[in-house]
Formats: C-alpha cells, structure tokens, sequence
C-alpha cells in the first residue's frame, strides 16, 4: 500500500479526490503539486511542491494526475520515468501526442495506468453490465445516452467562463469533459467503428469551445448507438438505454437506478437502486480499485489504451463535424 500519495493539481476535482484519498487512507502523506503561485487554500497536513522534480524528492509512489487535460500527459510522463504509479483524471489528454510513449513507458516501468472514467465504479453500472454479460438481453441492437446540465450550475461559487469546461486552452468542451459517455457506451456495446458528429456552440454561454454535440456511432458488433450531450439543459439529465433481441435494460445516472425489460416475461425489475448513495461513492471505489491493482500488478479496468481510445473517438467526431462525413477512429 502506497505510503505517501501525490495529488496534480486542487481546483474541484483534484479536491474531491483529496477527500477520497483522506477518507481511504487517512495515515497516508499527502503531496500536493501546484503551478507556482498556487497555495493549499487553508489546507494542513500537506506537502506543497511546484514541480515534478519536488514531487519525486517528496517521496510518492502513486499519483492522482488532476491539472487540466492538457497538461496530463507531459506531468504523467515524468512522473512514470520516476516509477510513479498513476491514476489521471479523465480525459487523459485532450490531443495524442505524448500518449504512445506514456502507455510505454508504464508498460517497461510495470507502473499501473488507469485513467479516471468513474462510471465504471459505480454500482448501478456495474449491475447494467453485468446484466449484459449474462445474456439477459440477447444480442445487443443498440444503445442511446444522454448527457447535460447548465454550464453555469457546474461548481458554484465559480465564474463558468474561467473554469476548465469553457476554455479550449485548458481541454474544454462537451466532447472531452462529458467523455465519460464515450467509455459507458464502449463498455457497454463493444468497440466504435465509425463516428458521425454534429457539434458547435449554439447556445449563449461565453465560451470558445462546442457546447453541444450529437454523435451516431456504429460498433464491431454491427450495433448502432448516439449519444448526446450539452452544457446548455437547465435540468440535469444522464440516461443510458441498452437495446436487445430480448430486451432492455435503462441506467438513470441521476438518481443511479438501472432497471431491467424482459420481453418473455414482459416485466421490468430493478436491479439496483442508488437513489441515497454517495455522490463520491464511484470515485472512492475507484480510488480503492486502484490501490489493490498497485498492490497486486494487477491490470485496471480502465487501462491506458482505454483512455486513448476515447481521445482518438473525441477528435474523430470533431472531424466528423468539420468535414460533414463519417470518421474511422
């Protein structure tokens, strides 16, 4: 078990996975790597370093990597050549460069890579999935998700414009910071063979980045599937729906229900329902899931490639976009 923890980056989601890791680990030393000028905000009991260089010398054997998509991939690479294990927020980069060398580098260093796609931890996922891998829809036909909230209701206190949602400098845009919907339909229905996008800004938010995109997917399995998703809903919504031969099954992500359609008994069953679970429930399982696969070498259940592969999905429909066609990723 990883004595002293280092955490990238303390806007919102560098401090949700601080709280995580206080809560799992609560003896373990705590490093926190900020851009110089950056302070720790009233926190204590904490290591403030301004660099990768300070980092390693403070001793961390794991690292979350929480900075801006941008920046993961160059910090991660550092990092793993000091043969630090890691965990990096999703998406792990908002371009490839820099990603082959990375996913070798850990590869050659026997350093776990998991990337941080939570969904998969929580419950009421995982109850969809193991559904359909007991056969308890048929063959899959299809699978639809949605995803949107309001921009501005985001992180309250915070000025949307400045934060990393709205800036394509910082990896922004629904594409890279909903991705989360790209891995859950991946996870889902198998391998995307072939994307066609709309995107853009068409709301009113103050923004250089899509607020909206809708994307038509095709799978290996001969599947079809779409996905939307928004900055712009002024109610929340995240929905998953998986089509087949004998049935369906339907993920709630806001009340985190997953209910399951039998056609030969034409009857629904609720196979989990999280409507009173934790917020952070999913990123504490993660966060332990990790730990037990540094500790055991075992492989992530979201790996390196599984991250790139949703970047390559991502710029694959921006092209799409762009060019008016269907894209191979």
């Amino acid at each position: 078990m990883p004595e002293r923890i280092l955490i990238v980056g303390l806007g919102n989601i560098g401090r949700r996975h601080l709280k995580v890791v206080q809560e799992v680990l609560p003896d373990a030393g705590l490093v926190i790597l900020r851009r110089p000028g950056g302070g720790l905000n009233g926190l204590s009991g904490v290591t403030l370093v301004h660099d990768v260089d300070a980092a390693g010398a403070a001793g961390a054997e794991a690292a979350i990597v929480a900075s801006p998509a941008p920046m993961h991939v160059e910090t991660a690479l550092a990092l793993a050549r000091s043969g630090v294990h890691l965990l990096i927020e999703k998406p792990l980069s908002d371009g490839l460069d820099g990603i082959g060398e990375l996913l070798r580098t850990c590869r050659q260093r026997r350093l776990v890579l998991q990337v941080g796609y939570c969904l998969r931890f929580h419950p009421s996922v995982q109850a969809m999935k193991e559904a359909l891998d007991e056969g308890c829809i048929g063959r899959v036909l299809g699978v639809q998700a949605e995803v949107g909230r309001y921009l501005p209701d985001w992180r309250s206190g915070i000025d949307y414009r400045q934060g990393v949602s709205a800036r394509s400098d910082l990896g922004g845009g629904v594409l890279l910071e909903l991705s989360h919907e790209i891995d859950l339909v991946r996870w889902m229905a198998g391998e995307i063979s072939s994307v066609t996008a709309l995107c853009g800004r068409r709301g009113d938010l103050e923004i250089d980045v899509e607020d909206s995109a809708d994307l038509l997917l095709t799978f290996e399995s001969g599947a079809v599937g779409n996905i939307h998703m928004d900055m712009l809903q002024r109610t929340a919504a995240r929905t998953c729906k998986v089509i087949g031969t004998d049935g369906t099954l339907v993920w709630d992500g806001i009340k985190f229900t997953t209910r399951l359609y039998r056609a030969e008994s034409e009857s629904w069953a609720v196979l989990y329902d999280g409507e009173n679970d934790n917020r952070d429930l999913m990123y504490s399982e993660q966060f332990k899931h990790f730990l037990a696969c540094v500790g055991s070498g075992g492989t992530p259940l979201v790996t390196g490639e599984d991250g790139r592969r949703a970047v390559e999905i991502v710029l694959a429909a921006k092209r799409s976009a762009r060019e008016g066609r269907g894209v191979v990723p």
